[in-house]
C-alpha cells in the first residue's frame, strides 16, 4: 500500500494555543459512538446509549443493522456517512502520529471498523449497494429515542438500472482509505475491504449516473451535484491501498472533465480539494499543486469572514466548512505551500471553533459550550421518562452531554449564534461535521509535538 506519511517542520512560531486538543479528540471519538445503530458492544463507553434498529434489512432480508445514525435522526444515509468514513480515516492514515499522542489510534481503528462493516454488508453484490435505511419523512416526523424505534424500516439501494456511481464511488474511497489504516492491525480485513472497494468502483465507472435520482428520498436530504468527483476520488483511494497504475490514470484522465479545479469547498458532496492534495502528494505535479495553491488562497484571502476570524461559506454547518477548509490546507502547509500562512489559518479556524469565539462550539469542552443540540437522543431522559416533541421545547441542557459533537455554528459572518435546541440549521450535529473537524485536531496534536510551544 502506498501512502505518504506528512512531516510538519516550520521555521516560524505560532501563537500560543490555550486549548487541549487530545481532550477534544477523544471527545470526538465518543461522539461517534453515540451515533452507533445497531447491537453495541460490550466495551460501548455510551451509558445512555443501547441497542437500536437491529431488525434493519433489505429487500430480501439481507443484514443491513449497524453503521451510524446522520445527525440528530436516525436515518442511515450512505452518502454522507461514507464520505465521514473516507475523512476520518484519512486524518488517521496523514497525522498517524497525532492519534498516536493523544493515545486515540485503537479508538479512531473500532470508529471505522464499525462503519466499515455496515458498509460491508450493504455491497449484497458486485452492482448492487444499499445507500439508504430510514425513511426521512417518517424519522424527521418524530423526536423519539432510537431505542425506542423498533419497526422495521425500508432501505434503498442502487442497481443497474437505478445508478448512483457518487455513491458507489464514495463508498470504494471508504473502503479503500479503511483497508490502508487498518492494514497493520488486520490484513485479512484489509484485503477484503479492497476487494469490495475495486468491485464498487468498477459498478460506478460502468453505470454512471447521480445516487439521489435513483433513491429518490435521499434527494431532499443529500442530494449530490455531480457523481464523476467521486469517481476520481475513488479511483485515487484505490490507487493509494493497491498500487495499481489503472487507478491513478483514471484519476488523472478524468481530473479535467470532473472540473475538480471548480471545487470552492471540501464537503460530503465535494472531493476536489481532497483529489488536489493526494494527487499533488502522489505525482508532485504542478497541476495539482496549483490548483491546490488556488484552493487555499481563495480561503484565505477571499472567502468572507466573521469579525473574530471564522470564514464563512454556508450556513448550514458553517463550521464544518471551516474545519475542512482548515484540514485541506493544513495537508498543503505540509507540501511546503505557502507553509507558514495556511498553518497559522488552520490553527485560527480550529481555536476559533474552541473557544476563540468566545465559548466552544464542541459539546462538553472548553467555556460555555453547547448544552442544547439538535439531537434527539441525548434531548430525552433515560427510560422510562417520556421521549417525544415535548422534549424539543424544554428548557434547560439536555439531560445527556453529546461530547465532542461539533454544532453546526453561525448562520452568517457574525459570529452570531444561539445554543437553540430546536434550530436544526446552527445547532444540529452530524457525523460529516466532525470528520474534517477530528482530523484537524489530529494534525494540530502533531504539530504541537513538534513545536512544544503552540
Amino acid at each position: 500500500m502506498l501512502f505518504f506519511s506528512g512531516v510538519i517542520v516550520l521555521q516560524l512560531a505560532f501563537p500560543v494555543s490555550c486549548y487541549n486538543y487530545a481532550q477534544v479528540l477523544h471527545k470526538s471519538l465518543l461522539f461517534y459512538e453515540a451515533q452507533r445503530s445497531g447491537k453495541l458492544p460490550a466495551d460501548n463507553r455510551i451509558p445512555w446509549r443501547g441497542d437500536s434498529h437491529s431488525k434493519d434489512s433489505g429487500e430480501n432480508g439481507e443484514d443491513l443493522s449497524g453503521g451510524y445514525h446522520d445527525a440528530g435522526d436516525t436515518v442511515k444515509f450512505g452518502f454522507p456517512m461514507a464520505s465521514a468514513m473516507t475523512v476520518l480515516a484519512w486524518g488517521g492514515i496523514q497525522f498517524q502520529a497525532g492519534y498516536e499522542a493523544a493515545r486515540e489510534l485503537r479508538q479512531l481503528h473500532s470508529a471505522i471498523r464499525w462503519g466499515a462493516d455496515y458498509l460491508i454488508k450493504c455491497h449484497v453484490a458486485p452492482d448492487q449497494l444499499y445507500g439508504q435505511v430510514g425513511r426521512s419523512d417518517i424519522d424527521h416526523g418524530t423526536f423519539s429515542r432510537p431505542e425506542d424505534k423498533t419497526g422495521k424500516r425500508p432501505a434503498y439501494k442502487i442497481t443497474q438500472d437505478k445508478p448512483g456511481s457518487d455513491l458507489a464511488a464514495e463508498t470504494a474511497a471508504a473502503m479503500a482509505s479503511a483497508a490502508i489504516l487498518l492494514a497493520d492491525v488486520d490484513l485479512l480485513y484489509s484485503d477484503e475491504l479492497v476487494r469490495h472497494a475495486e468491485e464498487l468502483l468498477q459498478f460506478a465507472k460502468s453505470y454512471p449516473g447521480k445516487y439521489d435520482e435513483s433513491i429518490k428520498d435521499a434527494h431532499a436530504n443529500y442530494a449530490s451535484y455531480d457523481h464523476r468527483d467521486e469517481l476520481v476520488w475513488g479511483a485515487v483511494w484505490l490507487y493509494l491501498a493497491t498500487g495499481d497504475q489503472e487507478y491513478l490514470d483514471l484519476a488523472e484522465e478524468s481530473y479535467g472533465p470532473a472540473m475538480i479545479n471548480a471545487s470552492t469547498e471540501f464537503t460530503w458532496d465535494d472531493k476536489g480539494p481532497g483529489v488536489m492534495v493526494l494527487l499533488a502528494e502522489i505525482t508532485d505535479k504542478d497541476i495539482y499543486r496549483d490548483d491546490l495553491k488556488t484552493f487555499c488562497d481563495m480561503m484565505v484571502s477571499s472567502t468572507p469572514r466573521s469579525p473574530k476570524g471564522m470564514i464563512f461559506l454556508s450556513k448550514w454547518g458553517s463550521l464544518r466548512h471551516a474545519a475542512n477548509a482548515a484540514f485541506i490546507c493544513l495537508h498543503a502547509a505540509n507540501m511546503d505551500i505557502n507553509r507558514s500562512v495556511l498553518t497559522k489559518f488552520a490553527l485560527q479556524q480550529l481555536d476559533y471553533i474552541l473557544g476563540d469565539a468566545g465559548h466552544s462550539y464542541v459539546v462538553g469542552y472548553g467555556k460555555n459550550p453547547p448544552r442544547r443540540p439538535h439531537h434527539a437522543a441525548s434531548s430525552c431522559p433515560s427510560p422510562p421518562a417520556t421521549c417525544d416533541w415535548s422534549n424539543l421545547s424544554k428548557p434547560g441542557p439536555n439531560p445527556h452531554v453529546l461530547e465532542g459533537a461539533m454544532v453546526g455554528g453561525p448562520g452568517a459572518a457574525d459570529d452570531e449564534w444561539e445554543d437553540d435546541r430546536a434550530d436544526y440549521v446552527t445547532n444540529e450535529v452530524s457525523l460529516d461535521y466532525n470528520a474534517g473537524f477530528q482530523g484537524l485536531l489530529a494534525g494540530a496534536i502533531e504539530l504541537k509535538r513538534k513545536l512544544p510551544r503552540l
